[in-house]
């Protein structure tokens, strides 16, 4: 009895927390469909005493929110296709590939996550700008080409993947490149499903580096769009939350309809070796 009771009293904190931290975000979604003013007014409402697509309305109408929308979905997207090929390729060459200076480098690459990336913000706009990468989405998918992280994380993983394995299809044939698509490749997929979830994510939420970058108006992503938004429309609250909801709402799905494959990754990635 005793143990069943400490069950409905650990159920129902975890419950009671966990109710705490989403209801900001439920309360979110509940005054963007709020008329206008409506959340400013004592007491607070909770929920709306009448349902409006107004806010919506005027963010994919006369604010133009779908196009900030499809800027950051194509940056998010390419620069998850970027980031998981050069990693995985990393991580592979660091865990299995023998040459000259391979700990050195890896230890040099740890040694740079203590690094804020805030730091490297301003060299690497002054190197870009000579290249004419500024204003562009090539200059905004630079940071995001390779992560220490994601090569830590496929160096573990890759690090389980019998060595006898690999000399064998050396033995019979198989070139590197052969090796690393048809064997490497399937291996890793877990932590790839992961890696890429982590790229998407990064690339979907920044707000610093795209605000620097990217000068055009038309280019801006999501995020740097919907603080735009707050200082034009600071009173209307309705449509913020509505803003937020757009940003949000999308990596949201993204990550709960894919958590099983995160969670693997990082589980299995984080034991092997």
């Amino acid at each position: 009895m005793n143990a069943r009771w400490a069950m409905w009293v650990v159920n129902g904190l975890l419950c009671g927390l966990a109710f705490i931290a989403l209801f900001p975000l439920l309360w979110m979604l509940s005054v963007s469909f709020m008329p206008a003013g409506a959340s400013s007014t004592l007491p607070t409402p909770i929920l709306p005493t009448q349902i409006t697509l107004d806010n919506y309305r005027q963010l994919f109408g006369s604010i133009g929110m779908g196009r900030y929308f499809a800027n950051s979905l194509a940056l998010a997207l390419l620069s998850s296709v970027i980031s998981v090929s050069f990693n995985v390729m990393a991580g592979y060459a660091f865990a299995k590939l023998k040459f000259r200076g391979r700990d050195a480098i890896f230890k040099t690459l740890l040694g740079a996550l203590v690094i804020p990336g805030q730091v490297a913000m301003l060299p690497l706009f002054l190197m870009l700008k000579p290249l004419g990468l500024i204003n562009s989405y090539a200059g905004a998918v630079v940071p995001m080409m390779a992560s220490v992280f994601g090569i830590f994380l496929v160096r573990q993983f890759a690090r389980g993947i019998p060595d006898d394995l690999l000399e064998a299809a050396r033995i019979d044939g198989a070139s590197e490149w052969r090796i690393f698509l048809t064997i490497v490749v399937p291996v890793l997929t877990p932590v790839l499903a992961t890696l890429a979830i982590f790229s998407f994510l990064g690339s979907w939420n920044d707000f610093m580096w795209p605000l620097i970058v990217l000068t055009d108006d038309s280019l801006h992503t999501l995020p740097v769009a919907l603080a735009g938004l707050s200082r034009e429309h600071v009173q209307d609250n309705e449509l913020m939350m509505a803003g937020s909801v757009v940003t949000i709402l999308p990596v949201l799905v993204v990550f709960l309809a894919l958590q099983r494959h995160y969670m693997a990754g990082l589980m299995a990635g984080s034991v092997k070796g």
